[in-house]
């Protein structure tokens, strides 16, 4: 056996985590969301608030980057408990893996189903313009290809199977509802679906780089989301992932583009309201795939 500290959290130290949380808060909650840069408004949406800061929150990681809040907020979003992330964690700060993704199993723990996560990414299919919402309907992963899987390391039965099967990561159900609720929404002429790609950051992409990417099919690129998916999927929650393009991968020698972070959160002011109504109606509709039941 590895050491606990190379391996993240055990099952127990998760359990505390969540029996704590628990004490301190009345909703119990059935959907999860994560929040992207730029995104946390999500959270702000929920009614009855109850917010800890993960400094605060035992065992829990700290998120070091601008744009992300560090609040875990449980609340009523239309009548649906939830719990929303405020800003997440990411490999570039420099946690292992297992942290980064160790509040999905938090997520399990405190009693959700269903796991709502958005990130910003750079847009590579040359369709896409800035201010796209992609469904992500699958994923390339880059780190994982090198060996850093958040799974690595001695497997917890109690959360899930040593060899999870990832072909049906993303819920096609789940899609569907939002093409559905984008449809109804008007929001049809920037809804996407597409394929993201994660990258260990922090650097942007080089041109090269979103040029292979391309090639391998990755419709959009980003530094967070798929590590959360493998783990809330290896713990047999359903997952539903949302890609705001804030900016167009840089494809080209000629041209004078350059990636920022300032650009990324920018976009996302403009679209974080029709993103969060999105979110929020998809939440309202969930009951209709039984998912409440």
């Amino acid at each position: 056996m590895f050491p606990e500290s190379s391996t993240g959290y055990s099952y127990e130290d998760c359990q505390a985590t969540a029996d704590w949380l628990l004490s301190q808060t009345a909703v119990r909650p059935l959907v999860g969301i994560v929040c992207g840069s730029g995104l946390g408004g999500l959270a702000d949406a929920l009614k009855d608030q109850v917010a800890f800061n993960y400094r605060d929150i035992p065992n829990f990681p700290q998120s070091t980057v601008h744009g992300h809040a560090g609040r875990l907020v449980f609340g009523t979003l239309k009548g649906r408990p939830c719990v929303c992330m405020q800003g997440r964690f990411h490999l570039y700060e420099g946690y292992p893996i297992q942290k980064i993704t160790m509040p999905m199993r938090i997520f399990k723990l405190l009693g959700v189903e269903t796991v709502i996560l958005t990130n910003a990414a750079g847009g590579l299919n040359q369709d896409y313009k800035v201010g796209d919402i992609m469904i992500i309907k699958d994923h390339l992963n880059m780190p994982g290809f090198a060996g850093n899987n958040p799974l690595a390391g001695p497997n917890e039965e109690r959360f899930g199977v040593r060899f999870p099967c990832m072909s049906d990561a993303y819920d096609r159900e789940l899609q569907q509802l939002a093409l559905d609720v984008g449809l109804e929404l008007g929001f049809s002429d920037f809804l996407r679906e597409g394929v993201y790609c994660v990258l260990g950051g922090p650097s942007f992409e080089t041109i090269a780089e979103c040029r292979m990417l391309h090639k391998l099919g990755a419709d959009a690129v980003g530094m967070s989301t798929v590590h959360e998916v493998i783990v809330a999927r290896h713990c047999g929650m359903r997952v539903f992932a949302l890609s705001l393009i804030t900016n167009k991968a840089v494809m080209d020698y000629d041209s004078e583009e350059k990636a920022n972070h300032e650009e990324v959160l920018q976009t996302g002011k403009q679209r974080a309201e029709q993103l969060e109504r999105l979110v929020s109606t998809i939440i309202t509709r969930l009951e209709h795939n039984n998912n409440f039941a």
